[in-house]
């Protein structure tokens, strides 16, 4: 059973997020929101998006269009949308343009009026596209100037009331190694990531207290005692030994290099972690522990968490709230129990009879549902949508489709 849902405020916002590469929409349109402090699974079969979508949110794709806002920022913005809706203006002021009469002196000022709107909208839709790129690449420079003149407020006037020689000499020491952290710190370090492949994730070439201190060496600390104490403390954390930080990656089992990648992700003290299925490569008898491991950090630590997923009865187990992702649509979104209790989209029913239970007869009586798109969702006569069919539970369906799920599912 998941734990109770923690209702605190929003941490992270998505909305209609797009990733294409080329032809191919990896993500499409995608919405969601993480609480802080709660767990959000994140599943569906190999190929779906899931990947893509935390690679995107962490920046290391360029989002094709969307939005994503971290603690209110926005910190992911794509410009396809903008420029399609600069497109779709003059094409459609091209064509009114073209069914007026030139010679018509009367449709002069039908002409500027159609001139004028579309002008409108490429000027508003470019505004767009400046600001988007402007939170997009800068957003973290943007968090550091808010970090240094939150640093400048605070020592200041204590060096300037300082009378004491050595008490202002320590201040001004403090303050000056704080804002050079300061001013290398970046918003986007407060998202880290645990990769799915604990072998190809960790550098061979770099030791255990080298991977894990990476990100503080890139902020700016120099202090070899400082960070030589936190990677300790990061290894006896994720269960692991001092001894182990001056050995390197592959003298480690799949199960002990992952909680290695598990401790370089939090030694950053993040706010969000994405874990893209940091089970899926380990034995069974390994997976239990990393998932207990992500439950102790989660409760210690107050970490809130995208956990990525293709095994439903472990989001089940360890998530809130879940989404689960088609061919990079989300087609169904709801509190753990309540996907559970009452799976509505064809496709989640098909995820949930793919579910082994560890009962042979039972297991020899289990019918497996398989979804055609084709066959099970009709999208001829209007685009599907994601819609509220229970509270808290949606689903991307058609206006019949919503029509029909209303009805079957029982009223609270």
């Amino acid at each position: 059973m998941s734990n109770e849902i923690k209702t605190g405020e929003e941490l992270l916002r998505v909305e209609h997020l797009c990733q294409y590469f080329g032809p191919l929409k990896a993500v499409d349109d995608v919405s969601f929101t993480i609480r802080k402090g709660e767990v959000f699974g994140l599943v569906g079969e190999s190929g779906c998006g899931k990947t893509t979508t935390g690679r995107t949110i962490i920046k290391l794709y360029d989002a094709t269009s969307g939005n994503v806002y971290f603690k209110g920022q926005r910190i992911v913005a794509g410009t396809r949308a903008y420029r399609a809706e600069i497109a779709r203006a003059k094409a459609e002021a091209k064509q009114k343009l073209a069914a007026l009469d030139k010679n018509d002196p009367a449709s002069a000022a039908e002409r500027q009026k159609i001139v004028e709107e579309c002008c409108r909208i490429v000027d508003e839709q470019r505004e767009q596209i400046r600001r988007a790129k402007v939170d997009h690449f800068h957003s973290d420079k943007l968090y550091a100037k808010a970090q240094k003149d939150e640093i400048d407020r605070e020592y200041l006037p204590k060096i300037e009331a300082a009378t004491d020689p050595e008490e202002k000499s320590r201040l001004q020491a403090e303050y000056k190694n704080k804002r050079r952290i300061a001013s290398r710190t970046k918003l986007i370090t407060q998202i880290q990531m645990i990769f799915q492949d604990p072998i190809a994730s960790l550098d061979p070439r770099m030791t255990v207290r080298e991977i894990i201190s990476e990100g503080l060496r890139i902020q700016g600390v120099k202090d070899k005692n400082y960070i030589d104490e936190k990677v300790y403390d990061m290894l006896e954390t994720v269960g692991l030994v001092r001894e182990h930080a001056g050995r390197y990656p592959h003298e480690f089992s799949g199960g002990q290099r992952q909680r290695i990648g598990v401790a370089r992700s939090i030694v950053m003290d993040p706010e969000l972690i994405i874990a893209d299925e940091p089970i899926s490569a380990l034995d069974v008898s390994i997976r239990a522990q990393v998932i207990n491991l992500l439950n102790d950090l989660r409760e210690k630590r107050g970490l809130t968490i995208l956990f990525i997923a293709h095994d439903l009865s472990v989001v089940k187990y360890f998530s809130d709230r879940i989404g689960v992702m088609y061919y990079g649509n989300l087609v169904e979104l709801a509190d753990s129990d309540e996907l559970f209790a009452y799976p509505l989209h064809p496709y989640t029913r098909s995820l949930l009879s793919a579910i082994p239970l560890p009962d042979p007869h039972t297991e020899k009586n289990r019918k497996r549902i398989v979804y055609d798109k084709m066959r099970d969702s009709d999208f001829s006569h209007d685009k599907p949508q994601l819609r509220e069919v229970r509270p808290n539970h949606f689903v991307l369906c058609s206006e019949a489709e919503f029509a029909r799920y209303k009805e079957t599912i029982p009223r609270d």
